[in-house]
């Protein structure tokens, strides 16, 4: 029998950076409507990139993605800073515009024992959302190269993938291949 959780196993802590004004994805409904989704989802839970992180699929109705498309000769804008707090800077790409209707979203969640590897647990609950990734089309959205090759090198604000170097590689050709002619779009 799988794990049914409860609201209370679920927090959404990381991903309160995925607001309007940010360049993440971002969403109209409720906290409670989220994590009720993430319940609803779990039948259809995804491995992640190790043991204790899953995706789980949810109805992507009152959320906004903001990955584009870049075509040839278009700019975009990048900065140095930190992700959150006690992070070291690296840089960030963006173009500037107004985030999409999703077409589909997966909710990034790591079990409490793979955040205390680290200390980074910032509640008490089972499961903590890490992100909220959407598509403004039908393609899976890999973890972006440089989260990527932060958590393998664990780099400052990455958290150790446990992958081969030959797993990693292989992640990676996904993340380049995906990330080559896409970013983010930071809102005007």
């Amino acid at each position: 029998m799988q794990f049914q959780p409860k609201m209370t196993d679920i927090a959404l802590t990381f991903a309160t950076r995925q607001t309007a004004d940010s360049q993440f994805t971002h969403w109209t409904i409720s906290e409670e409507e989220l994590i009720q989704r993430i319940i609803d989802g779990f039948p259809n839970m995804e491995k992640g990139y190790r043991n204790g992180v899953i995706l789980i699929p949810i109805n992507p109705e009152g959320f906004f993605s903001s990955i584009v498309q870049l075509n040839a000769g278009d700019s975009f804008h990048g900065e140095l800073s930190a992700r959150q707090e006690g992070e070291d800077p690296r840089k960030h790409f963006y173009v500037i515009g107004d985030k999409v209707p999703a077409h589909s979203v997966k909710v990034v969640l790591y079990n409490k024992e793979v955040l205390a590897e680290n200390d980074e647990n910032r509640s008490d609950a089972e499961w903590e959302i890490i992100s909220v990734n959407s598509s403004p089309n039908e393609e899976d959205v890999p973890i972006p190269v440089d989260a990527l090759i932060y958590n393998h090198l664990g780099l400052s604000g990455g958290t150790a993938s446990n992958m081969t170097d030959e797993e990693f590689v292989i992640q990676l050709r996904k993340s380049v291949v995906f990330w080559e002619d896409k970013v983010m779009i930071k809102p005007s």
